[in-house]
C-alpha cells in the first residue's frame, strides 16, 4: 500500500513533465502551501495572479477547505508550477458523474416519538446539496411555520437565468451556481458542449431534476396527496422535514461535475455554515485516486475537520466486488438497499404462464389484449437486442410487444427506440449482471421489467413458438412487501480497492424506487421528448441512499449537537439492521443469496435506534492523519489534504487502528498455520452516566476473535474505555466465501444497548 501510495504522488507530478511538450490548455488544481505568501502581497489572489498565471486564466480561488486556485494552463505551465517550491500538488480537472414517502417510517421514523420528536424533526441543521440545482416553487420547499433562518447562515442566493434572491426562503436558505470549471472543459476542446441555454438554466435552477430529488429526500417538508402519475399515493416527506436547505449546483445536464466547481462548492458551504454536506457523485472513471489527488477526499476533510458531516454515495456499479467509490474514512459511504413498496406488473405469455416485474408506467393499459412478441437479439445483432438507437426494424416491430436487453443505453430509451419503430410495449430483461434486480421507470409506452431468469423465460418461450403473444398487466403500488431491505443489485460493492483495511461502504439506505419532489423541466424519464410534467418522480441509486443518511445526519446532530461528525457515523454504524423485516438474514438482489459485509458494510439504516446507540467510536483530526502515515503517505501529500504540515512518527502507525466502528483484519495469502492481528478501539459513553457493557462475539469458521478486557464500566468521571481486539486466524480451517472473505462481528450490550462493529477476515497480497 505504501508503495502504491507513493508510486502515486510521483506519478501526478511526472505526468505534467511528460507533457511538457503539449500546448493543449486544459484546467488544473494547483495546491499551495498558504504560509509560503510573501508579505509583500496583500492577498493570495494578488500573489497568485503576480507569481504563478495570468487573472483571465483563473477560474476559482479557494481559500478554506483547500489553499490554492484552479485555472486554465498549459501541460507546460502546468508542468512548471509543479516546481514551484510553494506548490504542493498539481492535479488535473476531471469529470464526475451524479449516482443516480414511504422511505423515512422505513428507517424506523414516526410522527410525534423517537428521533422525529426529539430532535424537532431536524429543525435550524442546515443541509448543503451538491448536485444539479433545485425547483424552488415545489411544495416540499415551504416555509409556512417555520422560525427565522439560524443567525449562524452566511449563504445567499445566487440570481440567475430564472432564478433570483426571492426563490430562496427560511426553507431555502441559499442557492448557488458553479459553472467555470464546466465552461472551460467545454472552451478548450474538452469532450463537453458548452451550456445549451435551450435546456439548461444558467442559475441554480435545476434542468435535470436530481438535485431537486435528492434535496426534498434530506429535506422535504409535508406534502400531501402526493404521487408520481398515480403511484405510490399519500404524504410524501424528508428524512429531516424541518431542516433548512442550501442548494450547491455542480453538474449540469447531460455534463457531469469537475473537480474544480466542486472543490469551489466544498469552500462556499463551509464558509456559508451548512451542517451537512449531502453529496451524490462520484469517480465517474471507474478508478479510485489517493486521497491527496481527489478533491472530494481533500474538500470533505476540510469539512469533516470543521464538524461538518458528510454524506456520499456508494456509486451504482455493483454488484461488481470491488465497486465501492467515496472511499476515504472520513467521508460516510452510502449503499442502496429496497424498501417494502414495490410496483409490481405481470408479463402474461400466450401459453398462460405469468412473469412477474416491475413498472411505473401510467399511460393507455393493455387491457388484457394479446399482442405478437419479438426479441430482436434473435438476429445475433448484439446493438439491437439492446434496442439501441436506429437498430430495429419496424416491419418486424411494429404492432408488437418488443424484447429488449438491458445495458448500454438508459432503460427508458430503449422505450422510446420500440415506441418509434411502432412498438405497443416493451419487455426489458436483466442479464446475468444485473441479475434479479429491478428498477421501475416511467415508460412512454407500456413496459414491464424483467429479472435474469424471468427474462430468459421469455426469449425461451419466443423461441420454441411460432406465433408467440403476450400482454403486459400493471398493478400499481403494493406495500408490505417481504422481504425488505434487499441490497439492490447496483450498488457499490466493498472491498476497499484503496485501503481495504478500512470497511467500504460504511451502511445502506433506502435506495430503490424512491419518491421525490421533480423539476418541472424535464418528464419523469428525463428523455427530451418527454413533455409530461410531474411534481413527483420515482428514481432508484445510491444517489437516493445518500440522502437518506444526510437527513438522519440533521436529525442527529438536531438531537445530539456535540456530536461530531465520526460520532452521528458510529451511531448509524452500531445501531444498523442486518435483518429483513422477515427477520431472516438480509439478502443480494443480484444473487437472491445471503448479503454480506462488503455489501451492506454495518447494515441498514436505523435512525429509532441511532438516536440512543449507548457508546460511539469517535474520531479527531489527528487519528487521520495518523492513519495516512499508516498507509504511507508523505508529510507533502498528507498537507494537500490537512493543509496544516505534519510530522509523520518514525515507527509508522497501523492504518487499521483507526478508531472506526468496523474492523478488516488482513492476513498475507503466502501465510500458513496460525497468524494474529490485534486492533485498539477506543468508545465514548453517550449513554446513561453509569453503565457496564459486556462483549458479545461472533466468530467466523477458522477464525478466534477475543476481546479484552470483555467488561467496560463506565461512571460520571470516566466516559472513555478502549479495549484490545485480537483476530486469530487458522488458515487450514479458514473458510473464506465467494467473496474471499469471512464475517463475524463484536457488540457491546448494557441489556438496554447494543453497539455492534463487524469483523471482516481476509487474505490478500500485499501490492
Amino acid at each position: 500500500m505504501a508503495s502504491l501510495a507513493l508510486l502515486c504522488l510521483l506519478f501526478a507530478s511526472f505526468t505534467s513533465r511528460t507533457l511538457s511538450t503539449d500546448t493543449t490548455v486544459k484546467t488544473f488544481i494547483i495546491r499551495v502551501d498558504f504560509r509560503s505568501k510573501p508579505s509583500v502581497f496583500p492577498t493570495h489572489y494578488h500573489w497568485y495572479t503576480s507569481e504563478f498565471t495570468a487573472p483571465h486564466r483563473i477560474l476559482h480561488i479557494y481559500d478554506t477547505v483547500f489553499h490554492g486556485f484552479s485555472a486554465t494552463l498549459t501541460a507546460d505551465h502546468a508542468s512548471s508550477l509543479a516546481d514551484h517550491p510553494s506548490v504542493l500538488a498539481v492535479l488535473e480537472d476531471r469529470r464526475r458523474e451524479l449516482h443516480t414517502t414511504r422511505s423515512p417510517q422505513f428507517l424506523g421514523l414516526r410522527n410525534q416519538r423517537g428521533l422525529w420528536s426529539e430532535s424537532d424533526y431536524g429543525s435550524d441543521v442546515i443541509i448543503g446539496v451538491f448536485d444539479t440545482g433545485v425547483w424552488p416553487e415545489r411544495r416540499c420547499f415551504s416555509d409556512v411555520n417555520l422560525g427565522p433562518v439560524p443567525s449562524r447562515w452566511k449563504g445567499f442566493c445566487e440570481a440567475g437565468v430564472k432564478f433570483s434572491a426571492k426563490n430562496c426562503n427560511r426553507k431555502l436558505v441559499g442557492a448557488r451556481f458553479f459553472v467555470k470549471g464546466h465552461e472551460a472543459a467545454s472552451r478548450f476542446g474538452g469532450p463537453i458542449t458548452g451550456i445549451n441555454e435551450t435546456v439548461e438554466f444558467r442559475s441554480p435552477r435545476d434542468a435535470d431534476g436530481h438535485g431537486t430529488h435528492t434535496a426534498s429526500t434530506a429535506a422535504g417538508r409535508h406534502v400531501f396527496r402526493a404521487s408520481m402519475e398515480g403511484y405510490a399515493f399519500g404524504i410524501a416527506k424528508g428524512v429531516a422535514p424541518k431542516a433548512r436547505l442550501a442548494v450547491y449546483k455542480v453538474c449540469w445536464k447531460n455534463a457531469g461535475c469537475f473537480d474544480s466547481d466542486i472543490l469551489a462548492a466544498f469552500d462556499a458551504a463551509v464558509t456559508d455554515g451548512v451542517d451537512v454536506i449531502s453529496i451524490s457523485i462520484g469517480g465517474g472513471d471507474g478508478i479510485s485516486s489517493p486521497y491527496y489527488l481527489d478533491p472530494i477526499a481533500i474538500g470533505s476533510y476540510g469539512a469533516v475537520s470543521r464538524g461538518i458531516f458528510v454524506s456520499s454515495s456508494a456509486g451504482n456499479d455493483g454488484p461488481t466486488s470491488m465497486s465501492v467509490t467515496n472511499l476515504a474514512p472520513w467521508l460516510v459511504t452510502v449503499g442502496a438497499g429496497t424498501i417494502d413498496r414495490n410496483f409490481p406488473a405481470d408479463v402474461i405469455l400466450g401459453n398462460g404462464r405469468r412473469l412477474s416485474g416491475v413498472s411505473l408506467y401510467s399511460g393507455e393499459p393493455l387491457k388484457g389484449k394479446m399482442y405478437p412478441l419479438v426479441y430482436p437479439g434473435k438476429s445475433g445483432v448484439p446493438s439491437a437486442s439492446l434496442c439501441m438507437e436506429n437498430t430495429l426494424d419496424p416491419n418486424l416491430v411494429k404492432g408488437k410487444i418488443v424484447i429488449c436487453d438491458r445495458g448500454s443505453s438508459p432503460r427508458v430509451a430503449k422505450g422510446l427506440v420500440v415506441k418509434k419503430a411502432g412498438g405497443v410495449g416493451m419487455i426489458l430483461a436483466n442479464g446475468v449482471s444485473n441479475g434479479e434486480g429491478l428498477v421501475g421507470d416511467a415508460h412512454m409506452l407500456p413496459a414491464c421489467a424483467l429479472g435474469s431468469i424471468e427474462g430468459d423465460a421469455v426469449k425461451s418461450y419466443v423461441s420454441s413458438n411460432s406465433n408467440p403473444t403476450a400482454t403486459i398487466e400493471f398493478k400499481g403500488t403494493v406495500i408490505g412487501i417481504k422481504p425488505a431491505p434487499v441490497v439492490a443489485s447496483f450498488s457499490g460493492r466493498g472491498p476497499n480497492g484503496l485501503n481495504p483495511e478500512i470497511l467500504k461502504p460504511d451502511l445502506i439506505a433506502p435506495g430503490v424506487n424512491i419518491l421525490a419532489t421533480w423539476t418541472d423541466a424535464v418528464g419523469p424519464t428525463g428523455l427530451d421528448s418527454d413533455t409530461r410534467k410531474t411534481e413527483f418522480n420515482i428514481l432508484s441509486g445510491t444517489s437516493m441512499a445518500c440522502p437518506h443518511v444526510s437527513g438522519g445526519a440533521a436529525l442527529l446532530k438536531s438531537a445530539h449537537p456535540d456530536w461530531s461528525p465520526a460520532a452521528i457515523r458510529s451511531a448509524m454504524m452500531t445501531t444498523a439492521n442486518t435483518f429483513d423485516n422477515s427477520m431472516k438474514a438480509m439478502t443480494d438482489e443480484a444473487t437472491g443469496k445471503s448479503a454480506t459485509v462488503y455489501d451492506f458494510g454495518a447494515g441498514h439504516l436505523n435512525l429509532d435506534r441511532a438516536m440512543d446507540p449507548g457508546l460511539v467510536y469517535d474520531v479527531t483530526d489527528n487519528d487521520y492523519v495518523s492513519y495516512m502515515c499508516g498507509i504511507g503517505y508523505g508529510p507533502k501529500a498528507i498537507q494537500v489534504v490537512t493543509k496544516s504540515p505534519v510530522n509523520c512518527p518514525l515507527k509508522r502507525p497501523l492504518p487499521e487502528n483507526l478508531n472506526y466502528p468496523s474492523i478488516a483484519a488482513l492476513f498475507p495469502s503466502s501465510s500458513t498455520g496460525v497468524s494474529t492481528k490485534a486492533f485498539i478501539r477506543t468508545v465514548t459513553n453517550v449513554g446513561q452516566p453509569t453503565a457496564v457493557y459486556r462483549t458479545k462475539i461472533q466468530s467466523p469458521k477458522g477464525v478466534t476473535i477475543t476481546v479484552k478486557p470483555w467488561k467496560l464500566v463506565f461512571t460520571p468521571a470516566v466516559k472513555k474505555r478502549s479495549f484490545i481486539v485480537t483476530v486469530t486466524a487458522d488458515t487450514k480451517n479458514l473458510v473464506l466465501g465467494d467473496t474471499g472473505a469471512a464475517f463475524g462481528s463484536i457488540s457491546w450490550s448494557d441489556r438496554k444497548h447494543v453497539v455492534r462493529s463487524p469483523v471482516v477476515v481476509t487474505q490478500f497480497d500485499p501490492l
